[in-house]
């Protein structure tokens, strides 16, 4: 028996939209990336890109679980000495609430090319406008768990 590949044409994606709004982070990556990936369809296959789109709103308003709000830290650095740079989450959330949602499910999708292409099918804004009215995005409830 022969392992079955999807074709290209064959590949059906879908958009969802989902609000941030008092969600934890860490659990909604996790769910998010997994929607990326396509492990939420019949036809996963580990080493081509059969996930979905993603619009993620209100990204400004996702919460951490505990005290990390004030201690998980994002560091990043210019390559030059000295260049190393350190900010809370809640200095980053109010600056750039995106990046915080890009760096948080780029670390569990897969590393390399096809990772970086799984990442361009998500759309993070801050507030609930969003431009892909047109592509008639599903909504997507994720289980909120305190």
């Amino acid at each position: 028996m022969r392992t079955y590949i999807p074709k290209r044409e064959e590949v059906q994606r879908k958009w969802y939209i989902v609000d941030a709004q008092g969600k934890i982070l860490g659990r909604m990556a996790s769910q998010i990336a997994s929607i990326l990936r396509g492990k939420t369809k019949p036809t996963f296959t580990p080493h081509l890109n059969l996930g979905d789109q993603v619009i993620v709103i209100n990204a400004d308003k996702v919460v951490l679980s505990g005290k990390k709000a004030g201690q998980k830290t994002y560091y990043t650095h210019s390559f030059y000495p000295g260049g190393l740079k350190a900010k809370v989450f809640s200095q980053v959330i109010k600056e750039k609430p995106e990046s915080v949602f890009r760096w948080a499910v780029g670390g569990m999708l897969p590393k390399g090319r096809l990772g970086r292409k799984m990442l361009d099918g998500l759309h993070v804004y801050r507030g609930e406008k969003h431009p892909h009215k047109a592509q008639k995005p599903e909504v997507k409830e994720f289980v909120k768990v305190k």
